[in-house]
């Protein structure tokens, strides 16, 4: 599906997909650590943040805000001394939202060995104004066929998610009625 075809057709210029991919680098320390002595997921989770808001902000022009974050994947642990890059790219835009891609990679601070994927992560973001409604963003313009891909990767997830949001409001509306019934 295209802007066009969703409705979204935006009177905003695309912007490709390089215009605002960001790399967040960030070495670990003790404090980062978890009880088993590996970073505590919830540190990455927050460089995953982090990194997916710049996306998001440097996209949209303006503020963004985290609306979900799907799948978050933790391939292999992380340890203290480990190099974190963080790298995300807009996936995809609607007319408000847009998905941003992560990949979480860690090398050795002091080995010339090559950085491993030790995470990944889909977010949403929503494009906000100065009064926390929902704004215009620019389509992004996928520039090569890996972009093309995960473009077309986002609009599934999009499609289940909100799948999945109709299917759980459908059930909660089927059982507050089915509670009113004597």
């Amino acid at each position: 599906m295209t802007h066009q075809a969703q409705g979204a057709e935006s009177e905003l210029p695309g912007k490709p997909t390089s215009a605002s991919r960001t790399t967040l680098s960030h070495i670990m320390t003790g404090s980062d650590t978890n009880l088993l002595g590996t970073v505590h997921g919830g540190v990455i989770m927050k460089l995953v943040d982090d990194a997916a808001g710049a996306v998001a902000g440097r996209h949209s022009e303006g503020p963004a805000v985290t609306a979900s974050m799907d799948e978050m994947a933790f391939l292999e642990p992380v340890r203290v001394g480990d190099l974190v890059h963080v790298k995300a790219q807009v996936n995809w835009t609607g007319r408000s939202s847009m998905e941003i891609g992560v990949r979480v990679l860690a090398e050795r601070w002091n080995e010339s060995t090559p950085a491993t994927q030790v995470g990944s992560a889909y977010l949403v973001f929503a494009a906000v104004d100065a009064d926390g409604k929902p704004r215009s963003v620019p389509p992004v313009i996928p520039e090569s066929e890996r972009d093309k891909r995960r473009y077309q990767e986002a609009e599934i997830r999009r499609t289940h998610r909100l799948a999945r949001r109709r299917a759980i409001k459908e059930l909660r509306a089927r059982r507050a009625e089915d509670a009113g019934r004597p």
